[in-house]
């Protein structure tokens, strides 16, 4: 099973491993610099091993936030998919992850922006008892540098009376230290799958604060406040000598006393390009925003799903991709991805929109569907929509098609099947059955209905959906299910496509590893997943 897990999520694997280890050696080797680097001798004197755990974060954090918009850089993703590198492989289905890697990198930044404030904290304290009246020695000398005129500083807490609070909240660094730190945790906390259940609006605003966050970590190096000698005075002051020799810097022409700077900010120029690149992606959402969208058809089904058909000027889309919606009048910053659900060869392109929140329940009662078509567009709310973007079921029709659709309640199956319907019967006419197999499974019912289905089982169509093919009742035998793909297509590669509950898709993930072969000439599923 192991090998079939990684026959799956090799690539995913390989990727995690790369940003690890990346992350491990600008962690190691920025610690080694700064723990041996002679121009900050005397200001580990002060700080200890703390500037070695501040600055590494540091670098790790700007790495990271480096890397954190471009997962979720859709337009980006999209042309990336349609590379020639990423036509076909695995390549393409892992860029269906990116959402996961965009996780996993916050988790990398909430892990070093809590080590970099924590080192921090932990070297303002030493720079406050280096100024006490216990200090003594070098540490003293160094303290008092920067009294008299013509010397730097190198320990910005000039007394031993100032309050460590106050002289945080007065300097760049604290002030848009304490901006990142309470962003981050708002837009971590929030993002919480409870917190996105609960209220996906409370999510969305907050992930927002990410432009506070940017800012704020940009300009957060430019108080300068971890100092450390200059190359001027490291030609005139050697450290090895004159460290022994404080209380003659004054006097002793080979010791003069050793001045101080601190270092370039450096995190904007990590993280200026993803953001410069983020920024266009945002003005081509707004330049799509403009862009006029005609509704052409609305329905409201009974089992609470809006169907919208739409039409839009060069709108190109193909099988599998989705867009993202907005309604100004409900929300003017509010983006939701739906998938398409119309054939590209159709004039128009449509969606349904299942009631699942506050956003889709207000659109539902903004549209006020009477499903028939629209005379008087004009009196409907304006959409506006984004993409068509790719996902994972653009890949789906590269293999045979075995669709399973399963739901509680027949109400459900109303809107979808007449979707069926109709892809059934133009696959008869083009006499293309065999490309599509599909399997419904009713889990809910009542006596009545099971009578009812009882005495019209022997109709030609099925009595809930009208279809062809039968509803099963019940959930799936999964491994039946899996047992007979694998049997009818041996030493093929089988694509698995899930959108649905959580503990159904880690179901069938543990299916595709399963009745995956270990043999590289046998069966293989591959798992994806559907995710916005």
């Amino acid at each position: 099973m192991m090998g079939c897990w990684m026959l799956n999520e090799s690539v995913s694997v390989v990727l995690a491993l790369s940003w690890l280890g990346v992350n491990l050696y600008l962690f190691i080797d920025t610690f080694r610099w700064y723990g041996e680097e002679e121009s900050f001798f005397y200001t580990r004197v002060i700080l200890g091993s703390t500037l070695a755990w501040a600055r590494a974060s540091a670098v790790c954090l700007n790495f990271n936030c480096m890397l954190i918009l471009l997962p979720i850089s859709r337009n980006l993703i999209s042309f990336i998919r349609g590379a020639s590198i990423c036509c076909r492989g695995p390549w393409r289905r892992h860029l269906d992850k990116n959402l996961q890697f965009h996780k996993l990198v916050a988790y990398g930044i909430a892990i070093n922006a809590t080590i970099h404030t924590a080192a921090h904290l932990c070297n303002l304290e030493r720079y406050h008892l280096s100024q006490s009246a216990e200090a003594a020695g070098l540490l003293a000398a160094l303290s008092k540098l920067g009294d008299t005129t013509n010397e730097s500083y190198i320990n910005p807490i000039r007394t031993s009376h100032t309050n460590t609070t106050t002289e945080l909240l007065s300097t760049i660094a604290g002030v848009t230290g304490l901006l990142i730190s309470l962003a981050l945790i708002l837009i971590m906390t929030s993002s919480t799958e409870f917190i996105r259940q609960i209220s996906y609006e409370l999510f969305w605003y907050t992930h927002h604060m990410f432009i506070i966050f940017f800012i704020s970590l940009s300009i957060h190096g430019a108080g300068r406040i971890v100092r450390g000698q200059t190359p001027e005075s490291l030609l005139l002051h050697n450290v090895t000598f004159c460290r022994d020799h404080y209380a003659k810097w004054q006097a002793a022409a080979q010791c003069p006393v050793p001045q101080f700077s601190g270092k370039e900010p450096s995190a904007w120029k990590w993280v200026a390009g993803p953001v410069v690149l983020y920024a266009c992606e945002r003005v081509i959402r707004f330049w799509r925003f403009q862009q006029e969208v005609v509704i052409t058809k609305v329905v409201s089904h009974p089992s609470g799903v809006l169907e919208l058909h739409m039409k839009k000027r060069n709108f190109k889309m193909a099988p599998g991709q989705y867009v993202l919606l907005q309604c100004p009048s409900i929300s003017s910053l509010e983006w939701h991805p739906f998938t398409l659900t119309s054939a590209p060869q159709e004039d128009f392109f449509s969606v349904h929109i299942r009631t699942a929140g506050d956003w889709t329940r207000a659109l539902q009662k903004a549209f006020e569907a009477e499903g028939q078509a629209i005379k008087e567009p004009r009196s409907l709310p304006r959409l506006a929509v984004d993409g068509p973007f790719g996902a994972a079921l653009t890949d789906v029709f590269h293999y045979p098609v075995y669709f399973y659709w399963i739901c509680r309640d027949p109400s459900a199956f109303e809107w979808f099947a007449d979707l069926l319907l109709s892809l059934e019967t133009r696959m008869s006419e083009q006499g293309k059955t065999h490309l599509l197999s599909y399997h419904i499974f009713l889990t809910g019912w009542d006596e009545n209905q099971a009578i009812h289905i009882a005495l019209h089982w022997d109709e030609n169509t099925d009595v809930i959906t009208g279809l062809k093919q039968k509803t099963f009742y019940g959930r799936p035998n999964w491994n039946n299910e899996f047992r007979q793909i694998a049997y009818n297509h041996p030493s093929s590669s089988i694509g698995v496509f899930s959108c649905g509950p959580k503990a159904l898709s880690k179901t069938i993930q543990r299916m595709c590893r399963v009745y995956s072969s270990a043999d590289p000439r046998g069966v293989h599923f591959y798992y994806n997943k559907e995710s916005f």
